[in-house]
């Protein structure tokens, strides 16, 4: 079996879709020796600013001299950034190892213990705990949840501290249809006494991150509250108890990222005395120089990627363009999955820029005609890139909507870029 008949055998899984519960999970785990109890890390969940967040801290912890595993979804270009250590991908060859490991345990699963097939998110986080547990064991593992918290399949260790980046309302039909339904899964993830940081302000949420902390006897540090960020990305300062670091400044643009680094900087204090190799000096470079595909990305002086999904991260981006780029005649397309509210993301962007909708190849992209007619249709992003003038610096040309589109603009962009 190469590693291209395993990954394609993986994709085979998509077709058993999101089924939330971490049962098949801990079953997986238990017939490889449960090599998630041997992993020390960080659990990241939230609906928007998880990636961002894991990446500012591997980047503290990897400057400071530390090996650090990473587990994130979705990819960018290629399937195996989801696991990656010190910023780089799993090898092909390591990849293929883990594939004979669990592929014979996923095939005995549903035969052996009456279960459904497991889904691919729950293989690839089978083997993320396989690789960082027992195969190429880390100083400190930083795992982004798939869905919500409390049933997503990574929450089956006990974690270091978890941090949830914010609570807004996505994928409603499996975490809830209020802010406090989804709250309450993303809690899910607390363990008796892990350190829970948070940055949140709807009072209703915060109330069952309270809850959760006192039955949990988790510690509770709140952005705002006990400890604090100011400024802008280009510098900002951040106090916590005697601990002030000034003057900080972040190459990811924007306030929302301000707020993300803030969560990571009290992170990686909390976790001083096990990383004692973390100082001020490092937390200040690392700050500096992390970035993240498909966040606000420039793939050209004028072309923008950034991988808003939903109407939070959609009025984030709109939030940014307003601040950053006020001067610029702002031109946007747009295409997204069905499962996202685009009347509510196609009207926030409208205030900041012409829109066009195009598709794209992804199994519930939405068609052309699925759009509102307000909009200009475009049938590809390659034509809408071929009216684009992108020596212009009186014009930003700023594509968004979906990962999943924004990753193949990325990969198209890049090959054409390396073949001229």
């Amino acid at each position: 079996m190469t590693y291209e008949e395993s990954l394609a055998w993986l994709h085979d899984q998509l077709i058993f879709g999101i089924k939330p519960g971490i049962e098949r999970v801990k079953w997986l785990l238990n017939e490889l020796g449960n090599p998630q109890d041997r992993v020390k890390g960080i659990h990241i969940v939230g609906t928007n600013g998880k990636g961002s967040t894991l990446h500012y801290l591997q980047t503290i912890f990897s400057e400071a001299g530390y090996e650090v595993g990473t587990f994130t979804s979705p990819y960018i270009m290629d399937f195996r950034e989801r696991i990656a250590v010190n910023g780089e991908m799993i090898s092909k060859e390591d990849m293929l190892i883990l594939f004979k490991r669990v592929k014979p345990l996923a095939e005995r699963l549903p035969v052996e213990t009456g279960y459904e097939p497991a889904t691919e998110f729950e293989i690839i986080t089978v083997m993320m705990f396989l690789y960082f547990g027992q195969l190429h064991p880390v100083d400190i593992a930083i795992i982004e949840a798939g869905l919500g918290g409390l049933y997503d399949s990574t929450n089956v260790f006990s974690p270091l501290l978890a941090i949830c980046t914010s609570i807004g309302l996505d994928h409603q039909t499996i975490l809830g249809q209020s802010y406090e339904e989804i709250a309450a899964q993303k809690a899910g993830v607390l363990k008796e006494g892990c350190p829970f940081i948070f940055a949140e302000d709807n009072q209703a949420v915060k109330a069952v991150f309270a809850d959760r902390a006192k039955e949990t006897k988790s510690p509770t540090f709140e952005l705002g509250c006990d400890f604090e960020v100011t400024g802008s990305s280009r510098a900002f300062d951040f106090h916590w108890q005697e601990i002030s670091l000034e003057r900080l400044s972040l190459k990811m643009l924007g306030q929302h990222q301000v707020r993300n680094a803030g969560l990571a900087i009290m992170s990686t204090l909390l976790l001083q005395k096990q990383y004692p190799k973390i100082s001020e000096a490092i937390i200040r470079r690392a700050l500096a120089k992390a970035s993240w595909l498909g966040r606000t990305e420039l793939l050209a002086d004028n072309l923008m990627i950034d991988g808003a999904h939903n109407n939070e991260s959609i009025a984030v981006l709109v939030a940014l363009l307003q601040k950053e780029f006020a001067t610029k005649t702002i031109h946007i397309l747009f295409a997204a999955i069905d499962t996202k509210p685009i009347n509510g993301m196609l009207d926030q962007l409208a205030m900041v820029g012409e829109v066009t909708v195009t598709t794209f190849d992804y199994p519930n992209a939405v068609t052309l005609d699925q759009y509102p007619k307000a909009y200009q249709r475009v049938a590809t992003f390659k034509d809408w890139l071929d009216q684009c003038h992108l020596s212009s610096s009186d014009d930003l040309y700023v594509i968004t909507g979906s990962l999943y589109f924004i990753s193949q603009v990325r990969r198209e962009r890049l090959t054409l870029n390396s073949d001229q």
